[in-house]
Parts: C-alpha cells; structure tokens; sequence
C-alpha cells in the first residue's frame, strides 16, 4: 500500500484527499479505500481541518467505482465491506464534505460523491450507473441513489445502464452545480473558503441533526430538532455569531 494511491494534504483548514490512479480512470481499490478510512479519521481530529475536498488525478475521470481488473474473486466481498463503510463514513462525517467533480463519475465513483454533501462538477462531464451493462447492479450506492434522485428517474438510470451529462445530473438532484472547465477551481475555492469560515461545532451538530431526522416522521423530526437547536444555541460559536452579528463584525469561531 502506498500513499500514492490516495494524495492527502491539510492546506488553509482544508484536507484534500486526491484519488492519484489517474491511468485507473481513478477507480477505487483496497488499498485506496483504506486510505480514505484513514486520513478521514485523521482529518476528524485534527482541529485545524474544518472542510474535507475530494477530487481525482487529471481530467479524465473523478471516479470510475471498483477497479475490477486488480480485484481478484477472494477480495471481492471484502472489498465490497470496505466500500461500504466509506459510504457510511462520510455521510455522517462531522465536517462538510465536498467533491470537486474534474471528469466522468461512474459506478462506484456516484456513490462516492453522493456520499459528500457538496457537488460542484465540470459541465462537460459523464455520469452514470453502467453496472447493469456487465451483468452486475448498483447495489450500495442505491441507497444514495434513493436518498438525492425521485424513483423513477433512479429506475431509469440504473436500469438503462446511460450516462448522463451534467446537466441532466444537475436536473436530477445528483449534483449541486455545473460550471464550465475553467471556472471549476474558483467556484470550488469560494466554496471552501465559505464552509471554512463557519462554526465548526455548530456544523457537527447541524449535520448530526439532519441526517439523524431524515427518515424521521414529521412530528417526531420536528421534535427532535426543537431539542437539537438548543443544543446549538448553547455553544460558545453561537453566542460569538450572535455578538458579532450586533456589532457588525465577522465572527471568530473557535469550534466550542
């Protein structure tokens, strides 16, 4: 395993995590996959990363999903496991996630991005679920796929096996935005810049929240949050975001 296979650098409040198997098309193996678990829970705790950035190598592909090629069969469920736990990881993850989308997204790379709360992608790019077209079904990231895209239009896309442009995946709910190529990296830049200037703790706790109600009932979610808001409002953050708002100055947050 070599850290090559997955870049990992804290700049600025902000860890970015690069998949570098750009001649893979950037698609995800064991040892890459470790290494996101890894520098995620690295990232978690180091108090100077307020927003994680996830991207792939090159132009070519953000993330083609699982490198088949390299898999062999005894490695496959494992793999599968791995995977798995990633998409969990960083669905619940306590920072803002964002996925800067520099070339096709397919297969296991939707599930990859779905998984972060922010999409910002090129608009001259492909996305997709072509499983289907090599015998095979977009088992887990499904569950992403329900969660982001109204079902029929999910049925069709992953029973079709088509790509679609960034346009339609924008229509679709499966990404935030599309830019044109030379404006990817400054709109994602403003992006970071803003996430990294909120409250730290009043993100964790707002993240916490809204997945924790999402398949809530509505009385018991609106319950739940009337508790969680309190929670918030509690914090050192939120009183120093209430005072600077009087006084007419930026805050200065420092995540308690």
């Amino acid at each position: 395993m070599t850290k090559e296979d997955l870049g990992y650098r804290v700049e600025n409040n902000i860890a970015h995590f690069t998949i570098n198997r750009e001649k893979q098309r950037n698609a995800l193996n064991l040892e890459t996959i470790s290494l996101f678990l890894k520098h995620l829970d690295q990232a978690e705790c180091d108090n100077t990363v307020r927003v994680v950035l996830i991207t792939g190598a090159g132009d070519r592909a953000f993330c083609s999903g699982a490198d088949l090629g390299s898999a062999a069969q005894d490695q496959m469920q494992e793999g599968f496991r791995s995977y798995a736990q990633l998409l969990k990881k960083l669905v619940g993850y306590p920072k803002a996630v964002v996925a800067r989308i520099n070339g096709d997204c397919l297969a296991g790379g939707m599930g990859l991005m779905l998984a972060c709360d922010i999409v910002i992608s090129r608009n001259d790019v492909k996305f997709g679920t072509p499983e289907v077209n090599v015998g095979l079904f977009p088992m887990m990231i499904g569950a992403l796929i329900y969660r982001n895209v109204l079902r029929k239009k999910a049925m069709e896309m992953v029973l079709l096996g088509h790509k679609l442009d960034a346009e339609q995946a924008c229509q679709m709910g499966l990404i935030t935005r599309a830019v044109s190529p030379e404006k990817l990296d400054a709109e994602v830049a403003m992006t970071l810049k803003l996430l990294a200037a909120k409250s730290p703790i009043g993100m964790k706790l707002g993240k916490e929240a809204f997945y924790a109600m999402a398949d809530m009932p509505f009385e018991d979610a609106l319950d739940f949050l009337s508790q969680k808001i309190g929670e918030v409002a509690a914090t050192e953050d939120a009183k120093e975001g209430i005072t600077a708002f009087l006084e007419k100055r930026p805050p200065v947050f420092k995540g308690r």
